[in-house]
């Protein structure tokens, strides 16, 4: 199983199977990182305007061969038990779903047990951010046990109970009240 620099599993053996499509690529099958950030990899993004921006990969392409790809995840639900995100306006609460990296771009390659004949590296390309979102419990659970993000699993207790306590909230905060009514109340 892959594992961070710290040394604990990140709970997949190859991010690659289970990263999407590169952050960068555009609907048009463009790459973005050429069109908005030349300037970071000058070589890289006049190989792309040579060939009109497209991705040199694909969208169903090999990943690990590009230098700038990454995968980060929207953060709406846990990849491993399906907790939907609930997030209050104004409130500064920790999320219940979390970042969880799976690669770790160019720390990956000094991570306890990486391989320096990895793929990745073999093609020129280092190491990318693949990134799934995991809710708090599930990310403990993968980080300090051998829990792996695509068990069968189902959301804690606690964590549907957190949840649940942020939907009752939001419902609160939402129901209308006059001026008048919330007035009357304080007095």
């Amino acid at each position: 199983m892959e594992r961070t620099p710290d040394g604990t599993p990140v709970g997949v053996d190859d991010p690659y199977a289970v990263a999407g499509v590169c952050d960068h690529l555009t609907d048009d099958g463009r790459c973005r990182f050429a069109l908005t950030r030349a300037g970071d990899d000058r070589e890289f993004a006049a190989a792309r305007r040579a060939d009109g921006y497209d991705c040199h990969v694909g969208a169903d392409g090999e990943w690990p061969r590009c230098p700038h790809y990454r995968s980060t995840t929207d953060g709406r639900e846990c990849h491993r038990c399906g907790l939907a995100e609930v997030r209050l306006a104004h409130d500064d609460a920790r999320p219940l779903v979390e970042e969880h990296h799976l690669s770790y771009g160019d720390a990956d390659s000094s991570a306890p047990g990486a391989s320096e004949s990895d793929d990745s590296e073999s093609d020129g390309a280092g190491p990318h951010e693949i990134t799934v979102a995991l809710c708090r419990w599930c990310h403990t659970k993968v980080h300090k046990s051998f829990a792996r993000i695509d068990d069968d699993a189902v959301p804690d207790p606690e964590a549907i109970a957190a949840r649940e306590s942020r939907r009752s909230k939001e419902q609160s905060e939402s129901a209308f009240e006059t001026a008048s009514e919330r007035f009357d109340r304080q007095e």
